[in-house]
């Protein structure tokens, strides 16, 4: 049972999943959950980075009947569930006329339907808690028209209106739906896309550059977005994809002087 107050904000006694939670954004947040007193569970394809007391769980988001079980096993090793954090997803680069259709499939498949399979397995456990909440890792590629982006920008742009609608579906059984729109995070990730580019160093330049703030965005700042939205601090925000972007989304800067 939880022991959380909605009136402290507090996480202690919450019991939280996190998928994807075995590198980048997911373990930082599973981390900054834990260090906030909750409980959590990782999903992840690879949870040898999940270490104690973190539980670690093999997971594939893609998978339609591994999901159910997975998400049964993380609600009874935790005693229940009041925090869901869908953070798995998969990148893509190229235009629309780049890619195979399976790429486009397989992405959805994973950034859009992953978030389906894993939350109507959880909603049962999280109907039976008082502080239930969803927070979704969506992207600034929903809200900006970035180059080469366009399979992923519409899987995160599907992500972002799925949230309004789960939100306008759940609140009135008292479970929370949000999302954080992060811009580019130094994760696991970007640096293999870095280390692919012809000129590392010119394309980490034009990523930070980009970035009002003029650096990448850390994990551990979206973690922290993400712990707010689901703590009892938040407790009236729901539908709301809050910006972790170095001011991407909303600042328009004049160039540096040459």
């Amino acid at each position: 049972m939880s022991t959380a107050s909605p009136s402290d904000g507090s996480l202690t006694g919450l019991r939280a999943l996190v998928t994807g939670g075995a590198s980048g954004i997911g373990l930082a947040t599973a981390q900054t959950l834990l260090a906030g007193g909750a409980q959590v569970a990782c999903l992840d394809l690879d949870p040898a980075g999940v270490t104690e007391p973190l539980i670690g769980i093999r997971c594939d988001v893609a998978d339609d009947d591994g999901v159910p079980a997975a998400v049964a096993e993380a609600a009874k090793r935790l005693g229940g569930l009041d925090i869901l954090v869908n953070n798995a997803g998969i990148g893509a680069q190229g235009t629309i006329e780049d890619g195979e259709l399976d790429q486009w499939r397989t992405v959805f498949d994973v950034n859009l339907l992953g978030i389906v399979r894993v939350t109507r397995a959880a909603l049962p456990w999280l109907r039976r808690s008082t502080t239930a909440a969803i927070v979704n890792t969506c992207s600034i590629a929903a809200t900006a028209g970035l180059p080469r982006r366009a399979l992923y920008s519409a899987s995160k742009g599907a992500v972002s209106s799925l949230t309004l609608a789960m939100a306008a579906d759940h609140a009135a059984e008292g479970i929370r739906v949000n999302c954080v729109n992060p811009g580019t995070v130094d994760t696991p990730w970007v640096q293999r896309l870095l280390a692919a580019a012809a000129a590392p160093d010119v394309e980490r330049e034009a990523l930070r550059r980009r970035q009002p703030i003029g650096r990448l965005v850390s994990a551990q700042e979206v973690a922290a977005a993400i712990a707010y939205l689901a703590s009892p601090a938040a407790g009236a925000t729901t539908g709301t994809a809050l910006a972790v972007d170095g001011g991407m989304q909303g600042l328009r800067l004049p160039p540096p002087p040459r």
